[in-house]
């Protein structure tokens, strides 16, 4: 796992190398019940699933708070890792032939890696119910870039990595009210945002990773955006919509000249609106909602990540004291790929604080881990 603990770092420095981080959203309990949060989020997690969320709240909160709910994901899609590791070894010994080997079985693998964080700040109030937020997140790519053309030796010595993250950091703030309407309970909510959007692009042969390069290729912009988000709840049923990042932008990186083939380099990200749908059940005890992606993803353009989700989660509630949480989430824009399986537990010692924990796994070369401190007041 040599090459992994050399990816991952770069994952990182790609993230919090600046002065800032960036935008892969992470909530514990919501990861911990397969990404749900549309109609089960509360009134601290409404930013990050639905601004309507915002306004729903139990009558003796009055002030709520994230600090802070941090976690990633790491995927290895085929054999990526063991793969560069092979060939790192094969180059170190000169055994070229076994490298090419390597790097030919390294062809359309790739590397993700996804860190986040959140913060949240609530006042919940019978007029216009606020919560001001933080969200750091990246999404990093690394994937093979594999000559050919040849003999072993300079196949080998010619091959590299190249390495792509986008990162976001956003501030906003979710306003929402709660009404009655024809003896129906209603909630609308609303999320302005300002987004400070990294892009990082890296390359470097097998052998020669220097991560103080990143710096170099990155650049940054600033943009104001928008979320929404309907909640419509009768007892313990609720139905919701929300709507994330309503402003579409579509996101350059710098260009650099590849080492490799001279050519030019340089990746797009896709942020568009995305509308997702929720149905469940919240009760005092039990919850079991189902959410729904309406529209497929394209994200990064030149890689296969195209994303729309089928989550399915529940949760337990046991004296107040402690929650056991489970899910199921699904990317339906590819017809082979796994589910993921997701658990975890909250804890809440006297109802002093919370503590979240949760954990996915899709298989053994995707995994992801989340955990959360919250309080009430």
């Amino acid at each position: 796992m040599k090459i992994a603990y050399k990816i991952l770092p770069l994952a990182v420095a790609m993230s919090f190398g600046s002065a800032h981080a960036a935008n892969y959203a992470i909530e514990a309990r919501g990861e911990a019940m397969g990404g749900v949060g549309v109609v089960s989020g509360n009134f601290l997690t409404a930013p990050f699933y639905n601004p309507a969320l915002t306004a729903i709240y139990r009558r003796n909160d009055d002030v709520g708070m994230i600090t802070p709910s941090i976690g990633f994901n790491y995927t290895d899609t085929g054999t990526f890792v063991d793969d560069l590791e092979r060939a790192e070894d094969a180059i170190n010994v000169g055994d070229y032939a076994t490298a090419e080997a390597a790097l030919n079985d390294l062809k359309g693998d790739n590397l993700k890696v996804d860190i986040g964080g959140v913060v949240a700040f609530a006042i919940p109030n019978r007029y216009i119910a606020a919560n001001a937020f933080g969200k750091l997140y990246t999404e990093s790519y690394a994937t093979a870039e594999i000559k050919t053309d040849g003999t072993d030796v300079e196949n080998a010595q010619g091959s590299g990595v190249r390495a792509v993250s986008v990162a976001v950091a956003e501030a906003g703030i979710s306003l929402a009210k709660y009404q009655t309407f024809l003896g129906q309970h209603l909630s609308f909510g609303v999320t302005p945002k300002l987004q400070r959007i990294y892009t990082y692009v890296y390359e470097a042969g097998i052998t020669n990773y220097d991560l103080n390069d990143l710096r170099e290729n990155g650049q940054g912009e600033t943009i104001f955006n928008m979320d929404a988000g309907f909640l419509w709840f009768h007892g313990p049923f609720r139905v919701g919509i929300a709507a994330t990042n309503l402003i579409s932008r579509d996101i350059e990186t710098k260009t650099i000249n590849s080492q490799f083939d001279g050519s030019q380099v340089s990746y797009e990200y896709e942020m568009s609106p995305q509308f997702t749908v929720g149905a469940g059940i919240v009760a005092d005890y039990f919850t079991l909602s189902v959410d729904y992606d309406l529209k497929e993803e394209e994200r990064y353009k030149a890689f296969d990540d195209n994303t729309q989700w089928l989550r399915v989660g529940a949760e337990i509630d046991i004296l107040r004291q402690l929650k056991l949480r489970g899910g199921w989430k699904k990317n339906l824009a590819y017809d082979n790929t796994d589910g993921t399986v997701t658990a975890g537990i909250g804890l809440s010692p006297l109802n002093l604080f919370q503590l979240d924990i949760g954990a996915s796994y899709t298989n053994e070369d995707s995994v992801g881990a989340y955990v959360n401190f919250l309080t009430n007041y």
